[in-house]
Order: structure tokens, then C-alpha cells, then sequence
């Protein structure tokens, strides 16, 4: 008997022009880990250089979904941009904090704090 999990789901709002703000709920791991990358995929095609992924609605997440925060983050970095982590549940922030991710991709409370991490960060590179 195999126990049926939630199915994974993917919500993009746009914030700002250059910013999605990717909302997940559900169990992010083998099974729908390849889902989310499409989802992430999708909006680097469209130009967009930082995320935000809100995790407050997932109540599990394996290495096949940290591997792909890791992987968008390497991605957004090359064009001077940012991955932030929004209010993980106690299990993720767990394997964040495991891995290390938690000290490489900042965790924020609220969208607004990532914001403004973003800013921040625009405002101290230089102009070029």
C-alpha cells in the first residue's frame, strides 16, 4: 500500500519586473522536484533574476528540491542576481541548515524582507 502525498503546487507572482516570487506548497522531493525546476526555468527564460521562494507550506523537503534551490541560485548569481528563502517550516529549515544553503541563500521572514535584501543588494553594486 503506498500512501498517496499531497501533489506539488507552484504559484508565480510578480512582484516587480525582475523579481518572482514563487510560492510552494507540498512535498518537495524525487517525485516533484522536476515540476518545480520547470517552474523556475520558466521565469529565468522570462528575464526574471530573483526569486523568492516562499516554503511556509511545505512540510518536507529532500535533497532533489535543495539541489534545485542550489542550482537556481548558481544560475541567478551569474547575472547578478539573488535566490531568498521565505519562512521555512521547522523540517526545511532543518535540512537547510544541514546542508549549509541557510548560510549561502538568506532566509527571510516575509516577502517584504527579501525585497528589501534585494535592493540592498542592487544598491551596493556598482553601476555599470
Amino acid at each position: 500500500m503506498t500512501i498517496a502525498q499531497n501533489p506539488l503546487s507552484v504559484e508565480v507572482t510578480l512582484p516587480r519586473e525582475d523579481v518572482a516570487l514563487v510560492r510552494v506548497e507540498g512535498y518537495l522531493d524525487v517525485d516533484t522536484a522536476t515540476e518545480f525546476q520547470h517552474h523556475l526555468a520558466n521565469q529565468l527564460h522570462h528575464g526574471r533574476r530573483h526569486f523568492v521562494l516562499d516554503v511556509s507550506e511545505v512540510p518536507f523537503m529532500d535533497s532533489s528540491g535543495m539541489n534545485i534551490i542550489l542550482r537556481i541560485y548558481q544560475e541567478t548569481r551569474r547575472s547578478g542576481g539573488s535566490v531568498h528563502i521565505l519562512s521555512p517550516t521547522p523540517p526545511v529549515q532543518r535540512v537547510l541548515d544541514l546542508t549549509g544553503v541557510s548560510i549561502t541563500v538568506p532566509v527571510s521572514k516575509s516577502a517584504d524582507d527579501a525585497l528589501a535584501l534585494i535592493d540592498a543588494q542592487q544598491s551596493s553594486e556598482p553601476e555599470g
